[in-house]
């Protein structure tokens, strides 16, 4: 198949989306990401960058990125700046209507410890024969190819979830010393949202220079030290509105914001709502 166009899509955001990307020039996902839907991600050729809560991962041809929902992720340029994507984004509406009784079953490679799934070769061309015939659909648009796209999806979820039950999932091994570093500081400051959490503070507790905390830290996750931690707290803030019933003020205070003026500045410029609006979603 040859995919005329650099870049095309097919349904929504919110039940099924799927979105074929080719790029030549550099590019860095926007900060501000993580999402309440599931994402896979495909890498058809080129490699990235991608970090994912609180690791990073070397994203090569062929490989399959599976992404919970509300995971902070990002992906980031590595060497030649071209490659070629697929994303999916889907929501558990579709999973019941397509998957009915083993929805869950389907989700298992969202739940992995690991988010990367590098098949064996076999099955790697398999799944690359999925894909690329439903581009052709997506992209032909011949009469019903809207039926597609689902199915698709759904096989790659049923390849994914058995080879995860018939395989040990990989060792996670970080590249470096300090990759094994710094995702302790992440998972840290995971654990301890509502803490004060300053640079100085946690490069001391890690036996670690603040310059250089905060340079690798950017350098591997491709977020600030500060932008990091408002993003994680405002994440939680999002999933206390959701399923609590504290106040917004009490939230504000359980996440780490000791200025409750600050806290609604930063919420709606992370979510575009304020914290009421955002909650009355959810009621």
């Amino acid at each position: 198949m040859v995919i005329q166009s650099e870049n095309f899509s097919f349904g929504t955001t919110s039940e099924l989306y799927v979105e074929y990307m080719k790029r030549s020039e550099p590019f860095t996902m926007a900060d501000e990401h993580y999402h309440d839907y599931y994402e896979i991600y495909y890498m058809l050729s080129g490699k990235r960058i991608y970090f994912i809560r609180d690791r990073t991962y070397s994203v090569e041809q062929g490989d399959l990125v599976f992404i919970n929902k509300n995971e902070l992720h990002k992906t980031m340029q590595t060497g030649e700046a071209s490659h070629e994507r697929v994303i999916i984004h889907l929501d558990d509406s579709m999973l019941q209507q397509h998957a009915a009784e083993h929805a869950a079953f389907l989700l298992t490679p969202f739940q992995q410890q690991g988010h990367i799934i590098r098949l064996p070769r076999q099955e790697q061309v398999a799944v690359e024969q999925v894909i690329r015939r439903m581009l052709t659909e997506i992209g032909q648009k011949s009469t019903g190819y809207e039926l597609f796209p689902s199915h698709a999806v759904t096989e790659l979820l049923l390849t994914a979830a058995r080879y995860l039950q018939q395989h040990e999932p990989a060792p996670l091994h970080h590249d470096t010393p300090i990759h094994a570093k710094i995702s302790e500081v992440i998972r840290y400051i995971n654990a301890h949202i509502e803490e004060q959490l300053r640079l100085g503070t946690l490069a001391e507790q890690f036996f670690i220079s603040p310059y250089y905390l905060s340079r690798m830290f950017k350098e591997m996750t491709g977020f600030t030290f500060s932008d990091y931690v408002v993003l994680t707290r405002i994440k939680e803030a999002q999933r206390l509105l959701r399923e609590s019933k504290l106040s917004i003020t009490d939230i504000a205070a359980s996440v780490g914001f000791d200025n409750f003026s600050h806290f609604g500045k930063m919420f709606k410029k992370t979510t575009r709502l304020s914290p009421r609006d955002y909650r009355k979603q959810y009621i």
